[in-house]
């Protein structure tokens, strides 16, 4: 009796060390080797922000997974709504974007959806490379143009299946006007996500809006109600939300901080950004945990310091960055510079812009003095 009890632990025994020796270190193994959680980027702008051009330094990013603007498909579809009746949809389709979840395009696109349906899908240099298409490597840096001619006939699954393979995920987003929207999203434990809010002269930005009226009008009227958007005062008054929106995204980022904003949220301006590119760059890159390389490098130089006037609304090509920023001065009649003025006052002194208060200052204003007083 007592022997065969010595037999039964004896066994017990021999179970247990087998289990501790073969699984143990297995389960410590899948610990230290657990792929690190993705990295989620939000570019949150407004429309004639510059916001394409800086998304496309993330795009450009071997580690980037990129998508712009994907709420414009709920903006497509859901029309008849106001901006904030909107937002919750809005973000519950980045959120699934972020996640990699592109089922949630079935709300808003035909069941026979392609990869070539998704709103500028060739601004995405991940759906222009593999596993997306094959035509390019993925350290290549690939214009939308090239990308457009070669890489349209893939379906539509590529997207989540490709987002699934980048440590990083970005979108570039203008439909969202208040920040507090976003919290749910800054909170949520499957997300890491950090908010660059970018913000331009909103002179510029009025001056860029007249000469892309026609391609805004439906989100104009999403913004403000489509009898807002009517007569002479129409543009101001769109100008006046915008520029509230991004005082309150700058107050929620930047004053009264939530203990998980705390680095998650960086405010730059589009200005500093063609003043200083490579710094700039760099200072989204280290915020996003992102490596510059040299290949990066001279391609944000390149693109910032050609010769072309940037006259093709929503194509990113070489130019002459800096000076384009700067068109408005010349361009815009001193009475418009006044009414924009006057309606995006509160955003002007607290993003740092300064207030012509004439038309001989308007010709006489150097640039150099103009960037010296917007220095943060």
């Amino acid at each position: 009796m007592v022997k065969s009890r010595r037999v039964q632990v004896l066994l017990i025994l021999v179970v247990l060390s087998f289990l501790l020796i073969h699984f143990l270190p297995c389960n410590n193994n899948a610990d230290t080797e657990k792929k690190p959680s993705p990295v989620h980027i939000l570019i949150l702008s407004s429309w004639r922000s510059g916001s394409s051009f800086t998304g496309q330094i993330f795009s450009q990013h071997p580690s980037v997974f990129y998508l712009m603007e994907p709420a414009w498909h709920v903006w497509v579809k859901m029309y008849q709504n106001s901006a904030k009746v909107l937002h919750m949809a809005v973000r519950d389709l980045v959120r699934s974007v972020f996640l990699c979840d592109m089922s949630v395009f079935d709300a808003y696109m035909s069941s026979q959806k392609k990869k070539s349906d998704l709103f500028q899908w060739e601004t995405s240099r991940a759906l222009c490379s593999p596993p997306a298409c094959d035509s390019f490597s993925r350290s290549d840096i690939i214009t939308a143009s090239d990308c457009k001619t070669t890489c349209s006939k893939y379906p539509f699954s590529k997207v989540e299946e490709a987002c699934k393979t980048y440590s990083h995920v970005a979108i570039k987003e203008v439909r969202f006007f208040d920040l507090k929207v976003l919290y749910p999203l800054l909170t949520d434990p499957s997300l890491n996500l950090k908010i660059i809010h970018l913000v331009r002269d909103p002179r510029a930005v009025f001056r860029s809006r007249e000469n892309s009226m026609a391609d805004l009008k439906r989100d104009s009227n999403i913004v403000v109600g489509s009898q807002k958007t009517k007569g002479e005062m129409g543009p101001y008054n769109t100008m006046q939300v915008i520029c509230k929106s991004h005082v309150e995204i700058y107050k929620a980022g930047s004053w009264a901080i939530p203990s998980f904003l705390k680095d998650r949220y960086l405010l730059v301006r589009y200005e500093d950004i063609v003043r200083d590119p490579l710094a700039r760059a760099a200072q989204m890159y280290r915020f996003a945990e992102l490596h510059f390389t040299p290949e990066l490098q001279k391609w944000v130089h390149n693109i910032t310091h050609g010769k072309g006037h940037g006259a093709q609304a929503f194509e990113i090509g070489s130019r002459d960055a800096l000076r384009v920023s700067q068109a408005w001065r010349k361009t815009l009649p001193f009475q418009k510079i006044e009414k924009v003025q006057n309606v995006c006052k509160d955003a002007m002194d607290l993003l740092g812009y300064r207030l012509l208060q004439s038309e001989e200052e308007q010709k006489n204003m150097s640039l150099d003095l103009l960037f010296a007083q917007n220095s943060s």
